[in-house]
């Protein structure tokens, strides 16, 4: 009986945070879609060509608004969008603030949305754990970038970026492991190598086999160079 009270307690628990990151950070029905970045793109192209201009992206200006209000249009109409998600964090890092002007929420609530639309999206926890890292929450940023690893475990940007924050927090075992695999599948920045070799901690990987191709994503912001 015990038990049977526990995994109640443990349900409504979750229910109750889930509720209330819906209230704090909306829901997430909207007027068109909201659609999977990954999966319909095709449905995106009308929201991209108006509020997901090669302006906006690369925050030179906004089209239809500010640039955060058409950011915020393009992440309502596909909460994942990885490209969006990765242009909102570098606005709100230029600008020194958790929600630019336009935004219709904070940059932890985009990628609340983000994950409670899709769950198993592990670039949008690689968005998120650079997020975390740049905004000095190391700690979290390796909890979320190890979460991705269940979804992107070929991705040689989370690997990278997860030996940066391992080796911002001095546990050089782990920055070395996930630096030798970041190499091995193909990273080129040789940021985080010169941090390991600057710390005394660099040395190449046993492993000499053919190095596998990175992962074909968006090309993700790394914690540092």
């Amino acid at each position: 009986m015990r038990l049977i009270l526990n995994c109640i307690v443990a349900v409504c628990g979750c229910m109750a945070a889930a509720a209330h990151a819906q209230e704090a950070c909306g829901q997430l029905a909207n007027a068109y879609g909201p659609y999977d970045y990954r999966t319909e793109k095709p449905k995106l192209a009308i929201v991209e060509v108006a509020h997901f201009t090669p302006d906006v992206e690369f925050l030179r200006g906004g089209n239809t608004s500010t640039l955060g209000g058409d950011i915020d249009y393009t992440l309502r109409a596909s909460p994942n969008h990885h490209r969006a998600l990765n242009s909102m964090m570098n606005l709100a890092l230029r600008l020194h603030t958790k929600k630019p002007q336009g935004a219709h929420y904070t940059l932890d609530c985009y990628f609340d949305r983000a994950l409670r639309f899709a769950p198993n999206d592990g670039i949008v926890r690689e968005i998120y754990g650079v997020y975390l890292s740049r905004t000095d929450r190391k700690r979290d940023a390796v909890r979320v970038l190890e979460d991705a690893l269940q979804f992107e475990n070929d991705d040689a940007n989370l690997h990278y970026n997860l030996g940066l924050v391992y080796a911002d927090l001095k546990d050089y075992p782990n920055a070395l492991k996930h630096a030798q695999l970041a190499y091995r599948l193909g990273a080129s920045l040789p940021g985080l190598r010169n941090k390991l070799e600057a710390a005394g901690q660099w040395r190449e990987s046993a492993d000499k086999e053919a190095a596998a191709p990175a992962s074909a994503g968006v090309p993700l912001p790394r914690v540092a160079q």
